[in-house]
């Protein structure tokens, strides 16, 4: 498999430390919030790496932190914690917080099929983990203390820029996201492994340490969880390319300070998910998320569809045209299927057509995840002039790398068209009798048989509106 590597900026074969097994991280959300679909879309792909994986017999183990405290607004050593300003617009603690933003972000991925990982850890689980880190930075001479927090001194680096090279004129303050003024710095660009109790004495989380009470940066949290749960090295670390500087960059400084060696060989960046209006953001406007998607009518897996056409590594425009587009698209595919589906049962396995198409899919993602080349593979085996039985087989294969549950949907599509049959085949005047039916059952305040009589009309296909000048009818 190829797969561009950010830290080298070209693509490489990937080859784990361990044949067959692959030790993967991946940078958990911070739970202040629901995650919007622009967050999403980077675990999604994340998850397709995964499933790839393990459908070429990789063993992944993978771990991912969840920042439930520590995650500065700005990304800088300045500013609020996101976590705190969760929890003062919900007037709500911090963990209760943490708690109910982690349990959403959790059910969202479900309903993107994106599998839950192997690990996760709250960063609040592992204070001490970081406090000893830490103490092994200053006693290797990577860190120093000064007004009350403890900085990681990036001036001992022989290289700390790892993805992008950057001018000087880029980190004065307010030219760049992310670069704050702190006096404190020896340099601009050392960041705060500890803040004691000199600095935000509202955080409502803190903890004893060798340097006084307070929290841990945010930085800290990836390069201790990681350690900790996949040792020295990794064989690869995956995050939004907004991530890539400056938490990915000193997550680098400070595991390799700490190890002496190269930690993480492949860096693995899902580039943004963007709007007319920019980059998508919990700051601009109404949240994007999941259920909004469900409110206006979307099924999530037709979102993920939508991220599957285009490639990691591309910026995506998103807005409801497009994915309207993607969801006829998806529609039509799943018709498609559902007519294999129907006749699954006709002709043998073909073991060298499957073969082809098989190749041809693994052939796209080997190409740097090429998702949207898989599914023209998957394509090209529903107008290949093979046997049904080879197409449904291909399909189901196919499907434990994409994650859109095809026959599942094919399946429940098929339960629609018949029960639209179902309700064409009633007659109007079944249905107009039904509905006087149940009219005369609100009018006894018999409520219960009414909800029945509607429902019964539902599962037909037939769908009642009720208005000011009585009830009609649709059949669907």
């Amino acid at each position: 498999m190829i797969l561009y590597n950010s830290a080298s900026r070209k693509k490489e074969e990937f080859i784990t430390a361990e044949p067959g097994r692959c030790k993967m991280y991946t940078c958990g959300p911070t739970v202040y919030h629901y995650a919007h679909i622009g967050n999403l879309r980077s675990y999604l792909m994340e998850d397709v790496l995964e499933r790839y994986l393990n459908y070429t017999g990789c063993t992944v183990e993978r771990v991912m932190n969840i920042t439930d405290v520590g995650h500065l607004a700005s990304d800088a050593d300045t500013g609020e914690d996101k976590m705190l300003l969760g929890a003062k617009r919900e007037n709500k603690s911090v963990m209760d917080i943490a708690r109910f933003y982690t349990d959403a972000f959790f059910a969202d991925a479900e309903k993107l099929n994106i599998k839950k990982p192997d690990t996760v850890v709250p960063a609040t689980s592992c204070i001490a983990d970081f406090i000893e880190l830490i103490q092994t930075l200053l006693d290797k001479g990577y860190a120093y203390e000064a007004g009350g927090n403890i900085y990681f001194d990036t001036a001992k680096l022989d290289k700390y820029y790892v993805f992008n090279d950057f001018n000087e004129g880029d980190l004065a303050v307010g030219v760049r996201d992310g670069v704050g003024a702190d006096a404190n710095k020896r340099s601009q660009t050392d960041f705060v492994l500890w803040f004691t109790k000199s600095k935000f004495d509202d955080q409502e989380l803190k903890w004893e340490s060798p340097w006084g009470v307070g929290y841990p940066g945010w930085h800290i949290e990836c390069s201790s969880i990681a350690l900790k749960h996949l040792g020295p090295t990794l064989d690869i670390h995956c995050g939004g390319i907004d991530n890539a500087f400056p938490h990915h960059t000193n997550e680098i400084a400070q595991s390799e300070a700490c190890t002496g060696n190269a930690w993480c060989r492949f860096w693995f960046h899902v580039h943004h998910l963007n709007t007319d209006a920019g980059k998508m953001s919990k700051s601009k406007g109404k949240t994007l998320t999941v259920s909004v998607l469900e409110e206006e009518g979307y099924d999530p897996i037709v979102y993920r569809f939508f991220c599957l056409q285009s490639h990691y590594r591309k910026a995506m425009l998103f807005s409801y045209e497009n994915l309207n587009n993607a969801r006829t698209a998806f529609d039509k595919l799943i018709a498609r299927i559902a007519a294999v589906v129907r006749q699954k049962e006709e002709g043998g396995l073909d073991e060298q057509a499957f073969a082809k198409y098989k190749s041809l899919f693994c052939e796209a993602l080997d190409n740097d995840l090429n998702t949207s080349l898989a599914l023209t593979a998957l394509y090209d085996v529903l107008k290949a002039d093979i046997s049904a039985h080879t197409k449904y087989a291909l399909i189901e294969d196919f499907d434990r790398v994409l994650g859109l549950s095809l026959l599942d949907h094919a399946a429940a599509s098929e339960e629609a068209s018949g029960q639209k049959a179902a309700g064409a085949s009633l007659s109007e005047e079944a249905i107009l009798a039904a509905i006087a039916e149940r009219a005369k059952a609100k009018k006894e305040k018999d409520y219960a048989r009414a909800d029945a009589i509607r429902n019964e009309l539902a599962e037909k296909g037939v769908v009642l509106i009720d208005g000011p000048a009585g009830t009609t009818y649709q059949v669907k």
